[in-house]
């Protein structure tokens, strides 16, 4: 098996898993950026939208839309960031400490399910692989000079 070949099995594995998080969030109004927002956000501790935009690997004008989708919903509020004050922080609010809990729960089972083909050991292994290839590519990413 050649890297393309690699590369494109694991193209076609996100593209599977990404449409069944979106079936599985639909039923709690969430698209799965929204719902990777509100498990990094927290009701006590908030991110600044700069922050949250590298985190998830999104354009800064995709956070706003996305916090401004989250604070319409009532699901996040923003406050004045006491370090810098030109800057928000984002937190989660009651209401969607609430619908992360509840979303993450159906998630879990989702992905159970989804897994299930595999028996313990394969997961472990391919655990493994995916720490091993996330290593690389986190230091790829930070630029030639840390590998």
């Amino acid at each position: 098996m050649d890297v393309d070949q690699n590369y494109r099995v694991f193209q076609e594995l996100f593209v599977l898993l990404d449409d069944g998080d979106r079936q599985m969030l639909r039923a709690f109004n969430l698209t799965p950026l929204q719902y990777h927002a509100l498990l990094l956000l927290g009701p006590h501790e908030g991110w600044r939208l700069t922050d949250l935009s590298e985190r998830l690997l999104c354009e800064r004008s995709t956070i706003t839309r996305l916090v401004d989708f989250l604070e319409g919903e009532g699901l996040v509020s923003r406050i004045a960031d006491a370090e810098d004050r030109r800057s928000q922080r984002v937190l989660l609010t009651t209401k969607g400490v609430l619908l992360r809990d509840q979303a993450r729960i159906a998630h879990e089972a989702s992905l159970q399910q989804r897994f299930d083909c595999l028996s313990e050991a394969e997961q472990q292994q391919l655990h493994q692989l995916h720490q091993k290839l996330l290593r690389a590519l986190h230091a790829q990413k930070e630029g030639p000079d840390s590998l």
